[in-house]
């Protein structure tokens, strides 16, 4: 049984996802590592990004975050689910750090972390400083965890029941750490970070504000748990790659016909 199964939904990856594996095989915990990409529908190379990886590869035809994390965590076999994004990277000592408070506190089943965004705005440099200062400081206050991260939280799959299916954003965090601290004690573990892409940033404060977390996470989060389905529905996907290719896609993609359809 592994230690550690990380679990990784990935929908039209390829030009982040090599480099998420990569930081994970950097990594110095020297126990067994189990991880799992949840291919959710992809139409380009994730699916051979992931192989080539040495990546466990599942597919998952519900479209949705929370089918990919609860097919992923399904499949895994290790002792502890790590659930993080195809778009993340880790400091090298990212999963010994979350294994040493495990070892160390083995009365909780979980650890909830923060993320940064990699080259964000200036204003994305504000508000995950704010937030997660926020949730740091109510955790140390109550020692009760309010939020963390869907790309930084680790959890005793003993402890766990599932996703629930019929919520979109929110639902792999808020959600998630719900049901996990009706089990018992969820950690923050705010010294710990993973790094994501700031795509999802280019449209600037407004958007990301106003659309992206009022209307698709708080107001959609809110909707489909109380009518136990989708309502408004998943914020749209930001796969705008042309200035980010990792150069094991560019080497695949150039040992392919230009018509040949990578996944069928």
């Amino acid at each position: 049984m592994p230690r550690f199964s990380i679990v990784i939904p990935a929908y039209n990856e390829e030009a982040y996802l090599a480099d998420t594996l990569q930081s994970l095989k950097k990594q110095t915990f020297r126990g067994e590592v189990e991880v799992i990409v949840v291919d959710n529908n992809s139409t380009d190379a994730t699916a051979q990004v992931a192989k080539q990886a040495g990546a466990k590869l599942v597919s998952e035809k519900n479209v949705g975050v929370c089918w990919a994390r609860q097919a992923g965590t399904q499949a895994a076999k290790g002792q502890i689910i790590v659930s993080t994004d195809a778009d993340t990277t880790f400091d090298k000592d990212w999963l010994a750090n979350i294994d040493d408070v495990f070892t160390a506190n083995p009365d909780i089943v979980a650890i909830a972390g923060r993320c940064k965004f990699v080259d964000p705005p200036y204003w994305a440099r504000v508000y995950p400083a704010i937030l997660f200062g926020s949730v740091n400081f109510i955790y140390q206050l109550t020692g009760k965890t309010i939020y963390g991260s869907a790309t930084n939280i680790a959890f005793r799959k003993s402890s766990w029941d599932s996703y629930d299916t019929s919520l979109t954003q929110g639902g792999d965090e808020l959600h998630l750490i719900h049901n996990l601290q009706t089990k018992g004690k969820v950690a923050f573990y705010n010294d710990n970070p993973t790094y994501t892409s700031s795509r999802r940033l280019t449209r600037g404060f407004f958007y990301n504000f106003v659309v992206s977390f009022l209307i698709y996470y708080i107001l959609e989060y809110n909707l489909s748990r109380l009518f136990k389905r989708p309502v408004i529905g998943a914020c749209p996907t930001f796969r705008t790659n042309s200035f980010h290719q990792s150069p094991f896609v560019i080497r695949l993609k150039s040992h392919l016909p230009a018509t040949k359809t990578l996944i069928k």
